[in-house]
Formats: C-alpha cells, sequence, structure tokens
C-alpha cells in the first residue's frame, strides 16, 4: 500500500474528528490505530529483504580409476554380472565388493573371478575361507571377461563411497519441506484483527457521517418496518404447497442417496503394518501385478503375496535409491520399511541367514465382497484377459492401495452390459459365442448377451 495513501488517511480521520469534535473518543482512535498500523507495516516489510540463496558447494572431484580401468564401463558390467549376488557397501550372497583391489591381490581377482570354483580345489586359503564363510555356495564363473573387463569393474569398486544427501534444514524424515516465516494461525489471526478494525470503523464512518448531516441541518428519514417476510409466507397457501412439496421429494432423494451409499467403501485406504508402495514396485519398477498376485490367474481370489515372494528381490535389496523419494515420503522411511519385512520373515541382512524367528503381518483387507456374492478373478483375468487396472485403477501410481470402484451389484451389470466378450483365442465361449451372435445377429457379443445378467452367475 503506498505510504501517500496512508498519509492522506490519517489526515481525512484527524479533520473529521475536528469538525464532529470528541477529540478522545475510542473509535477515532481506532481509526489512527489502523492508519499507524498499515504505515509500519508498510515500513517493515519494506525494510525486509528476502534471505539469500545459498552459494552451490561444489563437487568433489572424482577419485582416479584404480589400475587404468574405466569405471563407466565398470558399472554395467558390475550390474549385467555382480549385482545379482553383490552390493558395494553390505553383504548380499557374497561379500561387500567397494574397495576390493584394497583387499585382494589383483591376479587372484582374476583367477577367481574366471573360474572360483578352481581356485577352492587348489587349496587356496583365502578362497577356502570365503568358500566357507558363505555357506559353501559356489560363484558363478565368468570365463567371457577379459582382464580388461576386470579392471574396469575392479575399477568401479574402487570409487569412494558417495556422501549421504542431508535432507533441507526444516524437511522432516519424509524429505524436506519449506517452512514459511510466519505460521498459518499468526496469519489468520492477524486477518480476524483487521476485519474486527474495519467492522469498527466501518460504524465510526456511519456515526460521523450522521453527526455531520445533523450539524448540517439535514434529516435522516428512519426505515418503518412492514409486514415479515413469514407471516406473508404463511398467508400464501399456494407457496406452502409448493414448498411442501419440495422439501419431501428433496428429502426422500437425499434419503435414499444415503442408503444406497451404506457398504460402499469407494475411496477406502486403511494404513497396512508396512508400507507398501505400488507406484515404486509397479510404477517405477514396472513389475507385473501377477507376478505377486499370481492366484489371480487361477483362482477365485487373487490372494494375499507370500513374503517369500517379497524376499525373491528384497534379499539382496535392503536399501532404495533416492529416485524413489517423494514429499512425503523419503529414503530413511522406505528402509525402515524395509527392514519391517526383514523383522517379519526373520532374515538377518548381516549375516545373510534366516534367523528363524518370525512375526506374521496383520494386512488390512481392503476390497471385501459380501459372502452372497460371487466373483471369480480367473474367469476375468484368465478367460476374459480384463487388466487389474479396469477393477483396480491405476495402481501404479498409488502410494497407498485404495479402493478404486465401488463393487456395488449396479457396477458390475453395468460391466457386463459394455464389456465385449473376447474371442481372440478363446475356445472355451466360441460355440456358445456363434449360436448367439447369430440369434441376436451381431458380430460381437457383451457379457449380458452370454448370461451375464442371470442371477445364479453370482449368487447360488
Amino acid at each position: 500500500m503506498p505510504k501517500k495513501f496512508i498519509y492522506h488517511l490519517q489526515s481525512i480521520i484527524i479533520l473529521d474528528m475536528k469538525k464532529v469534535g470528541n477529540h478522545n473518543s475510542i473509535s477515532g482512535i481506532l481509526a489512527v490505530g489502523l492508519a499507524l498500523m498499515l504505515n509500519f507495516s508498510l515500513t517493515s516489510s519494506a525494510q525486509t529483504a528476502p534471505a539469500a540463496a545459498p552459494a552451490p558447494v561444489a563437487a568433489a572431484p572424482a577419485a582416479a580409476p584404480a589400475g587404468g580401468g574405466d569405471p563407466v564401463a565398470g558399472k554395467a558390467l558390475f550390474n549385467a554380472n555382480c549385482a545379482a549376488c553383490h552390493k558395494l557397501d553390505d553383504k548380499a550372497t557374497g561379500p561387500a565388493l567397494r574397495g576390493v583391489a584394497e583387499r585382494r591381490d589383483k591376479e587372484w581377482l582374476y583367477k577367481w573371478i574366471h573360474n572360483s570354483s578352481e581356485v577352492i580345489k587348489s587349496g587356496d586359503p583365502t578362497a577356502v575361507a570365503l568358500f566357507n564363510e558363505y555357506n559353501k555356495a559356489v560363484m558363478t564363473a565368468f570365463p567371457q571377461l577379459s582382464n580388461a573387463d576386470i579392471d574396469n569393474i575392479i575399477a568401479y569398486t574402487s570409487e569412494p563411497k558417495p556422501a549421504p544427501v542431508k535432507p533441507a534444514a526444516g524437511g522432516g524424515e519424509g524429505g524436506a519441506k519449506v517452512e514459511s516465516g510466519v505460521s498459518n494461525n499468526v496469519i489468520f489471526g492477524a486477518l480476524a484483527v483487521v476485519m474486527a478494525i474495519l467492522v469498527v470503523m466501518l460504524y465510526t464512518v456511519n456515526r460521523t457521517l450522521r453527526k455531520i448531516a445533523q450539524n448540517n441541518g439535514v434529516e435522516i428519514p428512519e426505515s418503518t418496518s412492514g409486514m415479515s417476510v413469514w407471516k406473508a409466507f404463511a398467508k400464501n397457501q399456494f407457496l406452502v404447497f409448493v414448498t411442501s412439496v419440495f422439501l419431501i421429494l428433496s428429502a426422500g432423494y437425499l434419503f435414499y442417496g444415503w442408503s444406497m451409499q451404506v457398504g460402499v467403501d469407494q475411496g477406502y485406504a486403511p494404513v497396512q503394518p508396512i508400507h507398501y508402495s505400488h507406484r515404486v514396485h509397479a510404477g517405477i519398477n514396472k513389475i507385473d501385478c501377477k507376478y505377486c498376485h499370481s492366484s489371480a490367474r487361477v483362482s477365485k481370489n487373487a490372494g494375499i503375496p507370500s513374503l517369500n515372494v517379497c524376499m525373491n528381490c528384497h534379499k539382496n535389496i535392503s536399501a532404495v535409491s533416492d529416485t524413489t523419494n517423494t514429499a512425503d515420503y523419503g529414503k530413511p522411511f522406505y528402509d525402515g520399511e524395509i527392514q519391517k519385512l526383514y523383522d517379519a520373515v526373520g532374515w538377518d541382512k548381516t549375516a545373510q541367514k534366516y534367523t528363524g524367528v518370525t512375526k506374521p503381518v496383520k494386512w488390512v483387507r481392503i476390497h471385501n465382497l459380501p459372502d452372497f456374492a460371487y466373483f471369480n478373478h480367473s474367469q476375468h483375468v484368465t478367460v476374459a484377459g480384463i487388466e487389474c487396472q479396469t477393477c483396480h485403477g491405476p495402481v501404479e501410481t498409488y502410494e497407498i492401495m485404495q479402493q478404486f470402484s465401488p463393487l456395488t451389484m449396479g457396477w458390475c451389470i453395468d460391466c457386463h452390459r459394455k464389456t465385449d466378450v473376447k474371442m481372440e483365442g478363446n475356445d472355451y465361449y466360441k460355440k456358445i459365442h456363434d449360436e448367439l451372435s447369430k440369434k441376436y445377429g451381431v458380430t460381437k457379443l457383451t457379457a449380458a448377451q452370454m448370461g451375464g445378467l442371470e442371477c445364479g452367475k453370482c449368487h447360488y
């Protein structure tokens, strides 16, 4: 707000007070106080300068590759040949490989990578001790890797460990969050005070104008009250009748809409004991839904995936990458959820073995049809070839799984009426499809035309 305007507002208020009198009135003091407050806020805001952005930190120079190898090519070779059993900084099926060139002789590494079994059979004490330490798991031989390829892998494993990324100031565990200088409560409180001052000012202006009018001999007519609106409405019988009918119909419509929502849990997204992100698994990593819910192909139920299915991958994945972070969930959160999985199955990631101590995971069911309704996943997934997203929505975008569809009877019937039966490679329905298509005179049949609306199909 410009300073000239504030000074002008102060002058107007003071002149009005001089004309009317009563210089010490409370309303006048409040009005002048408002102008002074606006002047003070303008001065303080003009003096406040935005904080300077922190200077960027220069990246540390990369270490020279060991042995003249190429760490970039070594990373590609490591991911293609070694990452299934090895990590750089943690034990997996095999030992951690960062800095392996400092612990082992290069010629010994050539022999070990080309054929570890021969090195063990030769009685090499280092090879025998390593073989026994890791439960006598035989390492895959890589005779196709040349010494230059191994040099590249060694160069990659010799790179220093990157420093952990620190969250920005004010950020929580789930990720960096920007905090404003003033809280919302202070802002709302200030707005409430300003509104109250405006009300007082309006009252003061109204009273001042009345006094000015009286001093100038202007008469202000008093408002006369007529018939009450409610009395006029009650005397009009037609309006009363129309209003009553409208209220009755509206109440019936609202009651019907409310009663039809009983038992409908669309949008239900409970918090699970272990946070499983479909966004990370089905979205970023492109894992097929039926890899985890394998029983959906052959069974009535999609089933709850066994934790052993999770361990197929997470035996070697104990931490997530920084690219999975969101504003609400960060790397420490995801790594903690993986540790919950390890605690449930009894997996010691340091010793790389099962402890035998397990804990049951009490998953919260999301989709729950009533007992009198029959639904077969295999009939829809395998026979009909319907994608999971048709009923469950874009699960590859869900951080927390939710019920996408209402799962009501009307929703199922509507789908049966609109969905054509897929006949490509589906001999199960071929004979009945040919007969009914001639009967209805169509080339494609919907599920409803093939008996999908019969009560006994879903209720038996």
